[in-house]
């Protein structure tokens, strides 16, 4: 944790990183299906998932090869497992005045 910590205050001193959130265990989760009426609310996680994710970051990055340069810092400071790197579009930006 002390290594990614130092990643991490790297790139938030570079005004890149955003949100950084690690999620609880999958037997914290709740599913809602939507596929009934009233949509069903069960206990666990019951996605089809090959992998969990386990937590996400939210880094502003100029293209996919910055993108990629922090994730290769993220994996030098945590070896093992994988990251997956993802543009994100935002739905509705509540920071935006309105």
């Amino acid at each position: 944790m002390a290594k990614l910590s130092v990643v991490q205050e790297r790139r938030a001193k570079m005004g890149q990183l955003g949100p950084v959130a690690r999620l609880m265990p999958t037997t914290a989760a709740t599913t809602v299906r939507k596929d009934s009426e009233p949509p069903l609310v069960m206990d666990g996680p019951f996605a089809e998932t090959k992998e969990q994710l386990l937590g996400f970051f939210v880094v502003d990055c100029a293209n996919l090869d910055e993108a990629l340069d922090f994730t290769r810092e993220l994996a030098e400071a945590n070896p093992g497992g994988a990251y997956e790197v993802r543009p994100i579009g935002y739905f509705i930006d509540w920071s935006a005045p309105r």
